[in-house]
């Protein structure tokens, strides 16, 4: 089970279920004994003793529901889950027995099970505002899993023991020394405690060697004890250390301190208790900010939001001492516990919390101070967090790098995890298309312009592909050209994107061996003028002729066979025509366009498209007047004309040469 629970706090027990009835202790007396000093580990055989040897229904099921409550609070939620699973099911009285297997389902990672088991809870205790924040926890924890961070998380087995191995932190500013909290073989306190029934800590070390692999830790000399030491934290220049001492034995409990010692040369001075609380009162986990005028620490002292919170005093100058202890506020600090904070370089806070929605029980927050002295709490998702204890985290400077400490896996020790942001890697994937036909056109040339400067070509293959590798914080475009084609491009931006990603594109080509319509080319009955949804169209037109500086076009207008041939012939001449005064408003030089109109005279040949749009046209087929008449109704009829009013427009030349180049 999770040493650090012991350590977190071993003072300030307090009882998360009442003592029972007298009939009931005086035949689980010793168990209630241990469960009311917070020995929780102790207890749970005596509890188990208990129900073996009752035949009484309802003490027996008291006993499976206060062995499930020593195994939470021991931090073994697989446990957990099993007896509050058996105190449902022996239809144990109390509410809090269904809330806590929900709660263990989801220390387990078994968020589905969980919101179920919730649901029932709040069927129960409807006005326990909890539930509904614990479902609303276990989708988001789902949601996080389904698209994680970044980080990549590896197990340090170089340092990890079978015992618990936490609380890391960077001695040196190279990065290449780790202090951290360890109850492993070679510490100096004998003693265990009857709330975990782990040994007591130590401050260990380890160094990274010229092959990356990190030491055998030992203890650092001059800060351990025969008591428990932990929570590593150095000053900005590594020459000050700050950590918890908890003078406690398996029967007394003396408290927790924050000490103080200063490196000389490769030792420490003797460590100091700085003094920031009471005597008996606990004061742990100090984290000192960078410019060294703020110390935040952990406690449970009056005056905070529930369990324990974080807290801080300053000091004007490095020579003064530590006062005004004040509580970090409700931006912080909530009902649950806020613990093991760490402030980066930078100024942002990390700490760990039961009490904001997380993935399970402890989770890694990191908090944005604000101007105006409030904060923005960020979760840090997965894969930093878990379904279990995620927490002690530091950070190699202002790297996206560090350690942090872990119950992942299914186990019940601590264990030291590294994690990194590694660098962001783009690519584009890419196809060639005939847009008409959808044939992959292989050997088509694709260059790559990018707004930093870079320009690459390649060639796509058999199947009409391409790849490029790119470049973060980057506009591209990808050209595409092929003889007997106009040219064609996309765009891709890994601006603002924070995650490696491999763009997909498709690149469609159209043929300049036959007319190619303009789509929604709309004009008033009789008209000629442009309407104004027409100018999406052309502003596309005009970016293909920028694209193909080479080319020149003829404009083509048709109209249907509902009008005499030399009406029909001036209004689509006119229509055209307004069309090449459009583009050349656009910027589009006048000798690169010519306008035609065709009147009736071209109707549209039915293809492939245009059938299955239209099922009662049949491919192949030429719209002329005769066919259109012997359409079915009306409507159908109307469809067809409406195909024959089309604008064109085709290649002419492909040689021109731009006056402006």
């Amino acid at each position: 089970m999770s040493r650090k629970l012991g350590f977190i706090l071993c003072v300030a027990i307090l009882l998360s279920v009442a003592f029972r009835a007298e009939a009931q202790k005086r035949k689980a007396g010793r168990a209630y004994e241990f469960f009311a000093s917070g020995e929780y580990y102790e207890a749970i055989d005596h509890f188990k003793n208990a129900y073996s040897k009752s035949k009484d229904k309802e003490l027996k099921a008291e006993m499976v529901f206060m062995v499930a409550e020593c195994y939470r609070l021991t931090n073994d939620p697989r446990n957990a889950e099993l007896w509050y699973r058996r105190a449902v099911k022996s239809a144990y009285s109390k509410p809090e027995a269904q809330y806590w297997l929900a709660d263990a389902l989801k220390k387990n990672g078994r968020y589905q099970q969980a919101i179920d088991e919730f649901r029932k809870y709040k069927q129960i205790v409807p006005g326990d505002a909890r539930a509904d924040q614990q479902i609303r926890a276990c989708e988001l924890a789902q949601e996080w899993l389904r698209n994680p961070e970044a980080y990549r998380v590896d197990e340090i087995k170089d340092i990890n023991s079978k015992d618990d191995d936490f609380s890391p932190a960077y001695a040196r500013d190279d990065f290449g020394v780790i202090y951290f909290t360890s109850s492993r073989e070679g510490a100096q306190g004998k003693k265990t405690h009857g709330a975990t029934g782990q040994s007591f800590t130590d401050i260990f070390e380890t160094r990274l060697d010229k092959k990356g692999k990190w030491s055998m830790p030992v203890p650092v000399d001059g800060l351990n004890s025969e008591f428990e030491e932990g929570t590593p934290n150095f000053s900005s220049n590594y020459k000050e250390i700050y950590f918890t001492k908890c003078e406690a034995g398996k029967k007394e409990r003396k408290g927790c301190v924050v000490m103080y010692s200063t490196r000389k040369g490769d030792a420490w001075s003797e460590p100091k208790n700085l003094g920031l609380l009471a005597d008996s009162v606990v004061a742990a986990h100090p984290a000192i900010t960078p410019d060294g005028l703020k110390l935040f620490f952990v406690s449970d002292i009056k005056g905070g939001y529930g369990g324990k919170d974080i807290w801080y005093v300053t000091r004007d100058k490095l020579s003064d001492p530590w006062s005004g202890v004040k509580n970090a506020g409700p931006d912080i600090n909530t009902p649950g516990d806020e613990l093991f904070p760490f402030v980066r370089s930078d100024g942002i806070l990390y700490f760990s919390s039961d009490g904001h929605p997380g993935m399970g029980g402890l989770d890694i927050f990191k908090a944005l101070p604000q101007p105006d002295g409030t904060w923005i709490i960020q979760n840090m998702k997965a894969p930093v967090n878990s379904s279990a204890d995620d927490f002690g985290i530091t950070f190699q400077g202002a790297n996206e790098a560090g350690v942090f400490s872990s119950t992942r896996k299914g186990r019940t020790n601590d264990e030291l995890y590294s994690f990194e942001l590694p660098p962001l890697r783009f690519s584009v994937t890419g196809l060639v298309k005939d847009e008409k036909t959808g044939a992959a056109l292989q050997g088509s040339t694709v260059q790559l312009i990018a707004s930093d400067g870079g320009n690459l070509q390649a060639e796509t293959g058999a199947g009409g592909d391409f790849k490029f590798t790119l470049r973060p914080n980057v506009d591209y475009i990808f050209l595409a050209s092929k003889r007997g084609y106009l040219n064609g491009k996309e765009r891709v931006t890994t601006k603002g994107q924070e995650k490696s990603r491999d763009f997909m594109v498709t690149i469609l080509l159209s043929s300049i061996e036959r007319p190619i319509e303009l789509p929604n080319i709309y004009y008033d009955f009789d008209r000629w003028e442009l309407r104004p949804e027409s100018m999406v169209s052309l502003d596309k037109l005009v970016e293909t002729l920028n694209d193909n500086p080479n080319v020149t076009i003829e404009l083509m207008s048709h109209t249907d066979s509902r009008a005499n041939d030399e009406y029909n012939l001036e209004l689509s001449q006119k229509r055209a025509q307004s069309v090449v005064d459009y583009l050349v408003s656009k910027g589009i030089e006048i000798e690169r366009l010519s306008a035609r109109g065709y009147g009736e005279s071209q109707p549209k040949a039915v293809d492939a498209e245009l059938s299955a749009q239209y099922p009662f046209l049949k491919q192949g087929v030429t719209l002329t007047e005769q066919y259109i008449n012997s359409l079915a109704n009306d409507e159908q009829r109307e469809i067809a004309h409406q195909i024959n009013r089309r604008t064109e427009f085709r290649v002419l030349r492909t040689d021109y040469e731009p006056k402006n180049k």
